[in-house]
Order: structure tokens, then C-alpha cells, then sequence
């Protein structure tokens, strides 16, 4: 086992943890740290805490110190600098003629280093760029090339709920979304209701996703041989948050199919959700 404290470098960033150095930290502290990007400010997202060895990511790397008002102050001021900055490089973008979209500029904590942030639809020389970028401010240049997800992220904005973007506000990781969990929660594969502003598939999509799992097991799936009170039936429709199921039923095929729960009927021979090529085809372009 081992103490750590987990630090957070944007509001809605990934936890890091580090060692605390003997010290004891209070959520929402401002710290100072080491990390592969350099020396960087960042905030106590988790107090004190023991985990185990196998959680960590070795060598752990302890707590520098806690942020003076000199530090507050150098990072409000970087804060300026990337402002200024993310203008000079959208000049120089447009100057070299380079097919890209500069999202976010982010100075480090020393001023070592100053990384810009830029989503392309392919690869993207930069290197004539990267050397008119470190003319201008005599310190290290790295651009890094982003997906449209981290664009939502960093930007911001609402969602079709009215809602603040979860990856904005809350989600320090993106979660694994895929068009299967879309069908499964018998939602239109419509790609305007199913995607977010990235026009990737929604992050909501994965937090009922194991509820739907559990009724999916205990529920009928249309196309399933089920035996009721009335005689054996095809279920041609479910509600899985319901239970409620409709069946043809063999006895009387020309008649309306019936309504059951799923407590009442007995499953003979289960079915299973398909997509077919065409619907993944369709949608390949909104699944990561």
C-alpha cells in the first residue's frame, strides 16, 4: 500500500497521482508537481489516501510543494501568454497555408514549454511552422495533433440535453461508446439523436448501459419463442424498462399480438439484437 493524492490540471481533467511528501493536502489545494510535461500547477482532486501498489504507475512522483501566491500569480500571467499566443499561431497557421484548426495553446508552469493543440482531417507538416512558432518565443514548441472529442472537451459548450458537455464539466476520461450499446437501449440509429457536438456517439450512452445489460438477460428479445398463459407466441416488441412484452400468439396468428410481462411468460428460445452491415456501414463515422 501507498499514500497518494490525486491531482487535477484542468477542471474536468484526469486524476494523476503523486506522492505527498509526508504532507497532509485538502481538496481543491493548489500544488505544485512534477510531470512528464515539466513543472506544472495543479489542483487536489482526491485528499490523502492509501491504494494499492498495483493502481500505481511507477515511479510515483512526489509533491514539490504547495502553491505560493507567486505561483498563483505566474500562472494567471501564462494564462495571458496563451491568449497572445493562440493569435501569433493562427496568423502563422494561416501564413504557411497549413490545413489545420488550432483548438487550445498551454503554457507550462516554468515557461519551458509551450504546446498547441490542432485537429487535421490527415497528417500534417508542420515543421517549417514549429520553427517560425520557436523564432517568436525562444522557448520549446510541440504541437499535438487531437481528436474531435478532445475538441468538445476543451471548448465546451451544450449539449442536446441543454446540459454542459459531461467531458467538460465531470468526465475526467473518455468512455468506449459503440453502436451496439445504441441498439441494445432501443434507440433510433439516427445519427443526429445519437451523436454529440463532436459528432462522435454520446458519452451518456454509457451510464445506463450495464442496466440495460442486466434487462436484456432477464427480458425476451423480439423474435424469441416465450410460453404464456395463453399458449406459446413469437415476441414481436419489448419495453425492457417496463417488462411489458407483446406476442403473436401460434394458437391465433391473425390476431393482435398479446400483452404480457415478462414475469408471466417463460422464455423457450431466445433471440438476439443484431446490426446488420448496412446499419455499421451508415454509422462507422460517429463510433471511435
Amino acid at each position: 500500500m501507498a499514500t497518494v493524492i490525486g491531482v487535477r490540471f484542468k477542471e474536468a481533467g484526469k486524476v494523476y497521482y503523486f506522492d505527498p511528501d509526508g504532507l497532509t493536502l485538502k481538496k481543491g489545494e493548489k500544488v505544485i508537481v512534477e510531470t512528464v510535461r515539466g513543472i506544472e500547477c495543479g489542483e487536489i482532486a482526491m485528499e490523502n489516501r492509501e491504494i494499492s501498489d498495483e493502481e500505481i504507475v511507477k515511479p510515483l512522483k512526489k509533491l514539490i510543494r504547495i502553491a505560493t501566491e507567486e505561483d498563483i500569480e505566474r500562472v494567471t500571467e501564462n494564462k495571458a501568454k496563451e491568449k497572445d499566443a493562440f493569435e501569433i499561431c493562427q496568423k502563422k497557421i494561416m501564413a504557411h497555408g497549413l490545413d489545420m484548426k488550432l483548438v487550445d495553446v498551454a503554457y507550462t508552469f516554468d515557461g519551458g514549454k509551450i504546446l498547441f493543440y490542432f485537429t487535421a482531417d490527415g497528417r500534417i507538416d508542420f515543421r517549417d511552422l514549429v520553427k517560425d512558432l520557436a523564432g517568436v518565443f525562444r522557448t520549446r514548441i510541440e504541437l499535438r495533433q487531437i481528436g474531435v472529442r478532445d475538441e468538445a472537451k476543451m471548448i465546451g459548450g451544450l449539449g442536446i440535453c441543454g446540459r454542459p458537455f459531461c467531458c467538460d464539466s465531470f468526465l475526467g476520461e473518455f468512455h468506449n461508446v459503440t453502436i451496439k450499446m445504441a441498439k441494445e437501449q432501443g434507440l433510433s440509429l439516427n445519427p443526429t439523436k445519437i451523436s454529440g457536438a463532436c459528432g462522435r456517439l454520446m458519452c451518456c450512452l454509457k451510464y445506463e448501459q450495464n442496466a440495460y445489460e442486466h434487462l436484456l438477460k432477464i427480458t425476451p428479445k423480439p423474435g424469441a419463442l416465450v410460453e404464456t398463459a395463453d399458449g406459446t407466441g413469437i415476441v414481436t416488441e419489448t419495453s425492457l424498462l417496463t417488462g411489458n412484452l407483446k406476442v403473436k400468439l401460434k394458437s391465433n396468428p391473425d390476431a393482435a399480438p398479446k400483452s404480457f410481462n415478462r414475469k408471466d411468460v417463460k422464455t423457450l428460445r431466445d433471440s438476439k439484437i443484431k446490426i446488420d452491415k448496412a446499419e455499421i456501414e451508415a454509422l462507422k463515422d460517429i463510433e471511435d
